[in-house]
């Protein structure tokens, strides 16, 4: 993978921690208004992972990269992110795979990991590139507890 340079958010911690993974997932837009994105196709999409936190766990590590790679490549990586129901619906455009909702579920996964940790690191921003010119930025809301 190529090195990349991602827009950064400020915060208070004393470590962070980026992770960079591809993976290679196909997705449908269920709504007409998507036009060309309402058909069956897929990206090789580029995410960064930004973790931050003041404290390290018993391993020495803010986490394992590893572990986020088996959590977001591992679960991705050559599916239909459609077929991911738990996540993604046809029904409510929250849910629908966008770059944009596909950022979020990124996110929301991976703060839910964190959360079981003893050190409870933050997840801080995901960067999530869709095409070579295309991507999304998704940060917590400004009211989320750092």
């Amino acid at each position: 993978m190529i090195q990349q340079i991602y827009p950064s958010t400020a915060h208070p911690f004393r470590y962070e921690l980026n992770k960079d993974m591809h993976f290679a997932a196909a997705h449908y837009i269920p709504s007409e208004s998507a036009g060309e994105c309402s058909k069956l196709h897929g990206h090789t999409y580029f995410a960064n992972v930004t973790i931050a936190g003041n404290e390290l766990d018993e391993s020495g590590f803010l986490v394992n990269f590893a572990l986020i790679k088996k959590l977001i490549h591992n679960r991705f990586d050559h599916s239909s992110l459609n077929e991911h129901t738990d996540l993604f619906s046809d029904e409510d455009p929250s849910l629908f795979p966008t770059t944009e909702n596909v950022a979020r579920i990124l996110y929301e996964i991976t703060q839910e990991l964190l959360d079981g940790t003893t050190n409870k690191p933050q997840c801080v921003q995901i960067f999530l590139r869709e095409t070579p010119t295309s991507y999304v930025v998704f940060r917590p809301h400004a009211g989320r507890a750092l």
